[in-house]
Parts: structure tokens; sequence; C-alpha cells
């Protein structure tokens, strides 16, 4: 930390209310404990003061940056649905699982037409699940290429 009679700026006093908050979670400080020292830290002005609040705690341990997500168009909101997560993960499933749910049931919905019908009708089913379809093995062939190079940049 700079030296103590500096004063503070508020990502300063965020980032130790941070620290306060990782250290009543791990059970460091009780929640009595945690309350004065956050309401302090949000009322400090230099970094003496902020630091008196985290002095008897134990460094944090060191922690893997969060892996940035790809930014996500509307379209790709929409195609994928929620979070995106690796290869077969998931989401990739759950959008498998959608695809072939709607398969069965327009199929469905086209047999039951013929039967009833008594002719063989166009296969309309074919513009519902095909693109999707299509779309959906794009995305899951374009996963495991990524997994694979992810794979090939790990230190041996």
């Amino acid at each position: 930390m700079p030296e103590p009679h500096l004063l503070a700026a508020d990502t300063d006093r965020t980032a130790v209310v941070t620290r306060l908050d990782e250290s009543l979670a791990d059970g460091r400080l009780t929640l009595a404990e945690y309350e004065d020292r956050s309401a302090r830290a949000h009322a400090a002005r230099t970094y003496g003061e902020l630091a008196e609040l985290t002095a008897d705690l134990p460094l944090p341990a060191r922690r893997e940056p969060a892996r940035r997500e790809p930014a996500r168009s509307p379209v790709a909101s929409a195609l994928y649905g929620g979070a995106w997560h690796g290869s077969w993960g998931p989401d990739l499933r759950a959008a498998w699982t959608q695809w072939a749910t709607t398969a069965v049931i327009v199929v469905g919905i086209w047999l039951v037409s013929v039967l009833g019908s008594g002719d063989l009708q166009y296969p309309w089913p074919v513009w519902v699940i095909g693109p999707w379809g299509v779309v959906l093995l794009a995305r899951t062939i374009g996963e495991r290429r990524s997994q694979g190079t992810d794979r090939q940049q790990l230190p041996a």
C-alpha cells in the first residue's frame, strides 16, 4: 500500500471492503467485526486508515484471473440461450436437448397431419429443425476445435 498519509480513492476503499467480505466468508471475522470495519473503510480518508482495517488479516490467496467471456450479440443469445459454457457444458447440452424436443414435436405434428389427411404432405418440419440443427452443429464443432487448441496451448 502507498504511504499512509496519502489520500485513498473510492476504488481503494472498495478493495478493502472486498477483502473484508472474503474474510467474513472465510470465517476470519464475525459479523459485528465485519460491519464495524466495513463502515470504517467507507469513512477512511487515508491509506493508513485502510491499512489498519486489514493489518491482522492474512494476505489473500492468489486467485486465477476470471476468464473473460466473449461478447455475444442478441442473435447469439437467442440461438444459444443462457450463459456461455465450454464444450459440452450445460449450455450446449441444453441447446441440443431443446432442439431434439422441438424436432420430435414438429415431426409428430407433421405425421399426425399426414395420417389424418391420407396423403403425403410437404415436410415442413425440415424448415424448423434444419437451420437450427446446422447452427447448433457448427457451434458444437467450433467449441470442440477451440477446446483442442486450448489443450495445445497449456504448458506441459
